[in-house]
């Protein structure tokens, strides 16, 4: 990075990635640095792009803690709060702007940034920068950049189409990988445990209240449910508060505070969370719904066992959860250890299939097909009552033509009289006519 090049760097999550590239940043930058008040005297030099505010939120703590005895300036934008005060912050000037896609292309049409002297473009978590949905704004936004620029891209784990993209943004790049791609952090202790999914709910209030649980940040798939299952969790007595997308800045700030300093228990979240949360000393993290995306999982659990210390990754797998488990342990190249809970497991065959039994599982399922067939081919040829075939109730092909004769559809059964013509309708043909068979009435 000191030299310029463009790089792609692959690490753990919680292992220092913010000042992997943060530190060389500010030392280029030191020799640019101005005591000036004047913001002509500080361009935007670095653009650090992210894909949550939580996340640009703590990259700009870093580099104000890394580069506090330095005169460079820095600024972080992001949605969800007022503009103004954001505008404010860039018209004095700032050489490191660390934001959101969506807001920062806010303040491009509002003319309130350039970036003509922008040397380093910084993408953090770009697997999920992206895959997301947010390439169409980079895109925008790097049209906007010099073309000499110094490109570094950093993230916990690169899957193969999204080094695919990242071959389109970096000039011949170094590229350093500090563990196994999408490797998890062997700090972290990985249990699941099967349950019935409507019971998924009682079993994380019995594990947060059987084990004392202080402090856990718990994953849910959708905002409609990080609201419901905190409700949940409060009404059995447990400090619980939800943070997702649909809530104000004001209020997700306010939920993590409250969190961090202990006055909330557990705090569920939506994967919104699982970037940019950097909660000191977390002990557990536990993934109420399972992520569909493997990726996801490493980042989750990456919110525990940071900065050297142990953590505990805790699965609720219902049996619709098989798939998404198996493509986690492939992923990580790790088996994660099973444990039943008494009273809260699935049926029989599904425990038996969560718990690695699948062998024997197929193998009954075997049997039973082949229980099956043979009942089949035995129904073929000795039939019984209840594999005799129903005779055809209709009596126009069941029963042989005849001249003359009109079978009705229900003859078979019980005759009925001819419903009476009504005056002033035509009367409906009869079905024999249709066919032909129906005599002319004579003289």
């Amino acid at each position: 990075m000191l030299s310029g090049r463009d790089l792609m760097a692959g690490a753990q999550t919680g292992t220092g990635k913010t000042a992997a590239f943060a530190l060389p940043i500010l030392q280029r930058l030191a020799p640019l640095a101005s005591t000036s008040a004047s913001p002509a005297r500080h361009p935007v030099r670095v653009l650090v792009l992210t894909p949550t505010r939580e996340l640009a939120a703590q990259v700009f703590e870093s580099f104000k803690d890394y580069g506090k005895h330095m005169p460079l300036r820095s600024t972080v934008v992001y949605g969800g709060v007022d503009m103004n005060a954001q505008i404010d912050q860039l018209r004095k000037g700032v050489e490191i702007l660390v934001a959101t896609p969506g807001r920062l292309l806010d303040h491009v049409q509002n003319k309130t940034v350039m970036f003509n002297q922008v040397s380093v473009l910084v993408l953090d978590e770009a697997d999920r920068m992206l895959d997301m949905g947010f390439l169409p704004d980079i895109k925008r936004i790097i049209a906007l950049l010099p073309k000499e620029r110094q490109n570094l891209l950093f993230s916990a784990t690169f899957p193969d189409e999204i080094r695919a993209l990242t071959k389109t943004l970096l000039r011949n790049p170094a590229e350093v990988q500090v563990a196994a791609r999408n490797a998890a952090a062997d700090s972290v202790t990985h249990v699941m445990h099967p349950v019935a999914r409507e019971k998924k709910r009682e079993l994380l209030s019995y594990l947060i209240q059987t084990r004392g649980l202080k402090q856990v940040l718990v994953f849910s798939g959708t905002r409609i449910g990080a609201n419901r299952l905190a409700h949940q969790l409060r009404r059995d007595h447990i400090q619980a508060d939800a943070i997702h997308g649909d809530k104000s800045q004001a209020e997700r700030e306010a939920a993590l505070a409250d969190f961090k300093s202990g006055k909330t228990n557990v705090l569920v979240a939506t994967d919104v969370a699982s970037r940019g949360l950097d909660i000191e000393g977390l002990p557990q993290v536990i993934n109420f719904d399972v992520p569909h995306s493997p990726e996801d999982y490493v980042h989750r659990i990456g919110r525990t066992g940071r900065a050297g210390l142990t953590g505990e990754a805790i699965s609720l797998v219902a049996p619709q959860d098989h798939d998404a488990i198996a493509a986690i342990e492939r992923l990580i190249k790790k088996r994660i250890e099973r444990v039943l809970v008494p009273s809260f497991e699935a049926s029989g065959a599904s425990v038996a299939v969560l718990m690695g039994d699948e062998p024997r599982r197929e193998a009954s399922r075997g049997r039973d097909r082949g229980r099956e067939r043979g009942r089949d081919r035995g129904s073929r040829h000795q039939p019984g009552p209840s594999s005799t075939p129903k005779k055809a109730s209709d009596p126009i092909f069941s029963a042989p033509y005849e001249p003359g004769s009109a079978p009705r559809p229900d003859a078979a059964a019980k005759p009925e009289p001819e419903p009476q013509q009504q005056s002033g309708k035509r009367r409906q043909p009869q079905v024999a006519a249709l066919l032909g068979g129906l005599k002319r009435a004579s003289g």
